[in-house]
């Protein structure tokens, strides 16, 4: 991270980190700040950050060294995948120290630098947040937002910014201007560099509240049975009139619905008599062959399946169905989407449901498949500073049949495991072999000369005239 205090570095750093954790890459933060507090009790004030305190230089540099030897431990020895290393940086001299520690380790570095000049965006960040920090406990506000503005200053005037233009031309970075008015990207080298780049683009600080609620009971609820495309029954409907009124009562500004193409859903929706968008990516988790039958059904006629999905449900994929996992990758579309919207409505089911509330609560996919989604309870989360949630559960009040499976744990601890399917998901983008750039005919001649010079493999084919090589050099 790169930027001046108060310009949502921790804000990124977290949420970004959620998200790459929830789409299965291990990442973790780690903040200097944190570092400096343990190593200094007792903050006095700004003067600390001055440049030409070199006792305090001394110290600060210290943490931030302390931060890239647990940064090593965590993807040498932990098996992280990404560090966020999360700091101002905001000299030349301090990211020459973190890109000759990549060199050293073998580690790509990718830069992300806020950049905010708005004086109203910089006191509300203070005020929302700076405020309540640690460093300031026992200050009065006034004392305490006069303080930070000087601390501000002292980063001020040794700030060096990212120069993609010259200084900076070789390095991998995104500048997010503005709280995403504008971006400026350079050198992205990888997919997951890419995914970052995407998701930052993506995500906006403005106040909204998001609603996740599964469809109203179904026939299949009824009959305890999974997946299907079965209808709304009589409670159902009674759940899809209550939720109506609820969300009538809330005088919702701009709210969208959006709900999966299963009948129940639309049935739900339908009852609101708003408009509403059908996304094929919220449909239910696929059970394959084991679509429309009931646990003790599968349990009886695919025992084996029904033990694999007992010892990890996350990973476990139904014979020609899916899993959590296969979930997640398919889901994060919808999880951009969401981060672009204001006011939002979303009617799912529970696996969709389990999967969308672990993104927001950061839970871990160990958790994921066990989190509870009660049929008609309507889910209200509300995203706030450093980029977490506050969330209640609304209960509608309109009676349900008990249909949440509980797995026994006696049959994760089997002393035999089984093989269980899996998905395998890239964590992170080799190097590609860069080929030589060819800009003329003369060097594909050359090119195609050289591959001449090789045996040609003995078949027996029949003759077929060459075709123009222009052709395939511009494909």
């Amino acid at each position: 991270m790169v930027g001046l205090p108060a310009r949502g570095k921790t804000y990124i750093s977290k949420k970004l980190t959620r998200y790459l954790n929830w789409s299965g890459v291990p990442t973790k933060v780690f903040n200097v700040g944190e570092y400096r507090r343990e190593a200094v009790k007792e903050f006095s004030s700004y003067d600390f950050f001055r440049a030409d305190n070199q006792e305090a230089m001394k110290v600060r540099r210290q943490c931030a060294l302390a931060a890239l030897v647990d940064v090593k431990c965590y993807l040498k020895e932990e098996g992280g995948q990404i560090a966020v290393f999360d700091a101002t940086n905001t000299t030349r001299e301090r990211r020459s120290l973190i890109i000759d520690f990549a060199k050293e380790n073998d580690f790509k570095v990718f830069f992300i630098e806020s950049v905010c000049d708005d004086p109203s965006v910089v006191a509300s960040n203070v005020l929302e947040v700076k405020l309540s920090s640690p460093d300031y406990k026992g200050c009065s506000s006034k004392a305490a937002l006069d303080d930070f503005m000087k601390r501000i200053n002292c980063y001020k005037n040794m700030y060096e910014p990212l120069d993609p233009d010259d200084h900076d031309r070789d390095l991998s970075m995104i500048i997010v201007i503005d709280v995403g008015r504008r971006f400026l990207v350079n050198r992205v080298q990888d997919h997951i560099q890419s995914k970052i780049v995407y998701y930052l683009m993506n995500i906006h600080v403005q106040p909204r509240c998001i609603y996740l609620c599964r469809a109203g009971e179904s026939e299949s609820n009824i009959k305890g049975k999974i997946g299907g495309d079965s209808g709304l029954s009589q409670r159902g409907k009674k759940f899809s009139i209550a939720l109506k009124k609820y969300i009538e009562d809330q005088n919702l500004k701009e709210l969208k619905v959006w709900t999966s193409q299963l009948k129940r859903t639309i049935q739900t929706a339908e009852a609101l008599k708003v408009p509403y968008e059908q996304w094929k990516a919220l449909n239910e988790l696929d059970s394959g062959v084991c679509e429309d039958k009931t646990y003790d059904e599968i349990k009886e006629q695919f025992p084996e399946e029904y033990a694999l999905r007992a010892q990890d449900k996350y990973y476990y994929r139904y014979p020609s169905g899916e899993s959590y996992q296969d979930l997640v990758q398919r889901l994060e579309p919808v999880i951009m989407e969401l981060e672009r919207q204001g006011n939002i409505l979303v009617i799912c089911h529970q696996a969709i449901m389990r999967c969308l509330l672990s993104y927001f609560l950061d839970k871990s996919a160990d958790e994921m498949p066990y989190l509870k989604c009660p049929l008609h309870t309507l889910l209200k989360l509300t995203p706030y500073a450093y980029g977490k949630c506050f969330f209640i559960f609304i209960n509608l009040v309109v009676s349900i049949v008990s249909f949440h499976f509980e797995f026994v744990q006696e049959s994760k601890k089997a002393p035999a495991p089984l093989m269980r399917r899996n998905s395998v998901t890239p964590l992170a983008s080799p190097e590609p072999t860069k080929k030589a750039r060819i800009n003329s005919f003369e060097d594909l001649g050359a090119a195609l000369s050289g591959c001449a010079t090789q045996e040609p493999p003995t078949v027996q084919a029949t003759q077929v005239p060459l075709q123009p090589l222009l052709g395939k050099a511009c494909l």
